[in-house]
């Protein structure tokens, strides 16, 4: 069976090079002829639900088999954390990977309520093997100081700041890429 590895993007307009979408480009790029890579469109991407991103998370990952990667960019690892948090069985996952995600309820600025994770996320999230956090020191977006409130929570996490790549990893990742590779050669062997 093969490996599915699912990307949800940030927020905001994703059509040609805005969003995440030259993020998503070079993950198709990298694993798109081993492994079924899937990149929803997740609903109004420039009106964002949680419940309606959980809904179509639900929807994407119901019709997988196998093993599955999950990897988040901004809102996207916040609505794929939330759905982790609420979700009963997350077996099959055996790594996420979460880029440039914001801390919602930090300041106020970033006070959506729909989009605080659970006051018990990290429990969930210690059930998943390899947790990775990613962000860049000149993330124009998320403030640094948001991956280090992520940090404090999720001591367990492999920690990845980069000193450049802006908010939407301009260059995508290769450090995600290493790092998924990894996690599926140790799979191999």
């Amino acid at each position: 069976m093969k490996t599915s590895i699912v990307f949800i993007h940030s927020a905001g307009p994703q059509e040609g090079d805005q969003g995440s979408s030259g993020l998503a480009a070079s993950l198709q790029a990298a694993f798109g002829s081993q492994y079924e890579c899937i990149c929803p469109r997740m609903p109004e991407p420039e009106n964002p639900s949680s419940a309606e991103w959980g809904k179509k998370i639900q929807s994407e990952l119901k019709n997988l088999q196998g093993e599955v990667i999950l990897i988040g960019h901004s809102l996207g690892g916040t609505t794929l954390f939330q759905h982790i948090a609420d979700a009963g069985n997350i077996d099959r996952v055996i790594g996420m990977f979460l880029l440039g995600m914001p801390y919602w309820g930090i300041d106020e600025e970033w006070q959506r309520e729909e989009f605080v994770l659970p006051d018990h996320f990290a429990i969930q999230a210690r059930k998943i093997a390899h947790l990775y956090l990613y962000h860049n020191r000149d993330d124009e977006i998320v403030p640094l100081t948001h991956v280090r409130h992520y940090e404090k929570q999720l001591p367990f996490a492999t920690l990845r700041v980069q000193d450049e790549g802006g908010h939407l990893f301009a260059n995508g990742c290769p450090q995600l890429v290493r790092d998924i590779n990894s996690i599926l050669q140790r799979g191999v062997d």
